[in-house]
């Protein structure tokens, strides 16, 4: 089927003209709609349809293919009804090569050898994969390799000449040139420095095709094109375009714009064959070939974490990785950050919650006490470092995501103790139920950003930051708040939280009554790492210390309204790493639910991850009206009011201790204050209260009920 794709570059190349190439969505605007559409881009010239599978969470699209995503997910499509399209396409007349474009998760729930065989047998050609890198791609580019299917390297900007070298030895049929920076979308011109960049990607490629994409829209830019590239890749634009038709007109409209686009060349239909012969392997092994060039690769936690991430976003994260290792290494990275201990409130405080023990009745409940760090939680502890790194990388900028705006706030005040500019992402449901630290960012000089995608939560900030970032890499640095994301952020994270672990460490043997060295177990809140990873890292060769991450229930994990993600999830590929996710049968991400906004997230750390796998760390999970109780109980037992994320691990941490003897010892990480989760449960009161007995509203006599 690789053939079939040189074939009609060879074949274009003899008529003297660039390969046609269009982008469309599967199941958009309908599923019944697919197939004529494809028909008519045929009709009008196309040489080659991209397909594209949808997906829940697309991070390199624009908002446009993002709509068109979501649709077409509404519609029921799936993987197996994409390739129910594709035979059906195939059944009716489309005769030129079809791509499967999309992202990595829904293959890898369906299975790599099963997906490549059936898409062959569909009478797919290849496949081009947004967040399948190279440095991920070798054994499916394999199982392409000996299917007879073709896997197509995209290249960027940014990427490196010995790289370029790499991608074009794998490339087996042609390669997508990514014009320019930033997420796909029409913009109107092209970039000016195409034919520089084509030239440049042409001395390390050879004669192999090159196609470019993004931005492209009109005959203009077509012609700009032909004189200087092999294909010309239309998406964005024939999106709208289909949109904003009338149903009855769309087919239409779609060969007539394709045909001013190609400047009405004649298409004889009759002529063109479908050529099902396999392409032989190529010489040499693709993983030898690739891992010769990575050296030692990513680093990995076992099978979880790694760089499922976009072209566009390697150069960058190679850039962050050097510059953070070096930092690591460097006494003076971490003399500087020690310097900041005052301003940040460090150490922070540990002390026995003697109140709640003698309430609890069983083991002596310790408190470690982030929630006294500057700005109100453990994230201060990770932001300042980031931003201390973002300096000595010559940013300028930061960006950041947050759920619960804990994270926002850190980063926004680090940002501007150092004089950076701050853009903090933010879901608008959060917004709404955080909008006290809302305030608090823009009062610290940050521009805030409400993002209306998806579920309007953490793991769509989590999107927009990652597409944010695309577009303005040379002088921004993304201050990631979880140890989630590909490498080295998950260990970056980590490393600059685990200050929470090694001070608990040290402080505990002090303080305790007998001298003792550790303490049994050791609780923390889990959304997407941060703090438990920080907590937990410096116990993991201490065996003896049982260490307990506590996920949030929401309604119950028996329901779709959870965050429980390392108790209900599967190993899946989100936000750049491999790691449990929740999501559906299909590999598209579930919507989440939790009465906190920092919990409130479908992934979770990779090396979180790991420590399930192994069963270093169990994971417990909390109910919504369970984390209010531990809001409560904290609150009256020992005037401590946390945050809703840390009353997770609170409830459950207390529900252990009361089966354990009075000579053990619990340590919880209070990872935040609870003043900004105040109003958000005086409205959440009256549906939950009644669930633990908790009534706060005043009665007719101005008599407060309790």
């Amino acid at each position: 089927m690789s053939k079939h794709i040189r074939d009609t570059f060879a074949q274009c190349k003899l008529e003297g003209r660039p390969a046609m190439i269009t982008f469309i969505t599967a199941g958009f605007p309908s599923i019944e709609e697919t197939v004529p559409l494809m028909l008519a881009l045929q009709k009008g010239g196309v040489d080659i349809i991209e397909l594209g599978m949808p997906f829940s969470d697309p991070i390199a699209d624009g908002p446009v293919i993002q709509r068109a995503n979501t649709l077409a997910l509404e519609n029921g499509m799936n993987l197996h009804k994409v390739l129910e399209l594709v035979k059906l396409a195939r059944e009716k007349g489309v005769k030129i090569p079809i791509m499967l474009m999309g992202y990595y998760n829904p293959i890898y729930r369906f299975g790599d050898k099963k997906f490549v065989e059936e898409a062959y047998n569909a009478g797919a050609n290849g496949f081009l994969l947004c967040d399948l890198p190279l440095e991920e791609a070798s054994h499916f580019r394999s199982i392409c390799t000996s299917s007879g299917m073709s896997y197509i390297p995209l290249v960027a900007p940014s990427t490196t000449n010995d790289r370029l070298e790499v991608l074009a030895a794998d490339a087996d049929s042609f390669i997508y040139v990514v014009s320019r920076m930033g997420s796909t979308g029409s913009t109107g011109s092209l970039s000016s420095n195409l034919d520089e960049l084509l030239k440049r990607v042409r001395s390390q490629t050879g004669t192999k095709p090159l196609a470019v994409g993004f931005g492209v829209s009109t005959r203009e830019h077509f012609l700009q094109i032909a004189g200087i590239a092999d294909g010309v890749v239309i998406g964005s634009f024939l999106i709208s375009l289909i949109n904003d038709t009338p149903k009855e007109l769309r087919e239409q409209r779609v060969t007539d714009y394709i045909q001013e686009i190609v400047g009405n060349r004649p298409v004889d239909i009759s002529k063109l064959v479908i050529n099902s012969e396999p392409v032989h392997a190529l010489e040499g092994s693709i993983e030898e070939a690739t891992n010769a060039f990575m050296g030692n690769g990513v680093d990995k936690f076992g099978e979880f974490g790694g760089q499922y991430i976009p072209e566009i976003l390697h150069d960058c994260v190679k850039e962050l990785e050097a510059a953070f290792f070096a930092a690591r290494d460097d006494p003076s990275f971490w003399a500087e950050i020690k310097s900041y201990y005052p301003y940040m409130g460090r150490p922070s405080s540990m002390h026995l919650a003697d109140r709640l023990t003698e309430q609890v009745g069983g083991a002596r409940i310790w408190l470690k006490r982030e929630d006294l760090n500057h700005t109100g939680s453990h994230k201060i502890n990770n932001a300042l470092a980031q931003v201390i790194l973002a300096k000595r990388m010559g940013k300028t900028k930061v960006i950041a995501e947050t759920g619960a705006g804990q994270h926002g706030v850190a980063t926004a005040t680090a940002a501007a103790k150092f004089g950076l500019k701050c853009t903090v992402l933010m879901g608008a449901e959060d917004v709404r139920r955080q909008a006290l630290n809302v305030f608090r960012m823009k009062l610290l000089g940050a521009e805030v950003i409400e993002v209306h995608s998806g579920t309007k939560t953490l793991r769509d900030a989590c999107n927009e930051a990652l597409r944010t970032w695309v577009t303005c890499l040379h002088d921004t640095h993304y201050v990631l708040g979880s140890a989630t994301g590909p490498h080295p952020f998950p260990t970056m994270v980590r490393t600059f939280q685990s200050v929470i672990g090694r001070e608990i460490c040290e402080e505990f043997p002090k303080i305790h009554p007998d001298g003792k060295e550790f303490p049994d177990y050791v609780f923390a809140c889990i959304g997407g790492g941060s703090n438990c990873a920080g907590t937990f890292s410096h116990f993991i060769p201490y065996t003896q210390v049982k260490l307990i991450g506590v996920e949030a229930a929401g309604e119950g994990i028996d329901t779709n309204s959870h965050a429980a993600t390392l108790t209900a999830g599967k190993p899946g590929v989100l936000h750049g790493a491999k790691t449990y996710i929740l999501q559906d049968s299909d590999g598209q991400v579930s919507e989440t639910h939790s009465i906190s906004a920092g919990l409130d997230y479908p992934g979770v750390g990779p090396e979180l991850a790991s420590w399930k796998a192994s069963g270093r760390a169990t994971f417990l999970y909390c109910k919504d009206e369970e984390a209010l109780e531990g809001f409560r109980i904290l609150s009256q037992s020992e005037g401590i009011i946390p945050a809703l994320e840390s009353s997770h691990a609170i409830f459950k941490a207390i529900e252990i201790a009361k089966t354990l003897p009075k000579d053990k010892d619990i340590v919880i990480t209070v990872s935040g204050r609870g003043d900004k989760d105040v109003q958000h449960v005086a409205e959440l009161l009256p549906k939950l209260g009644p669930k633990i007995g908790w009534d706060l509203r005043i009665d007719s006599a101005n008599q407060t009920k309790c």
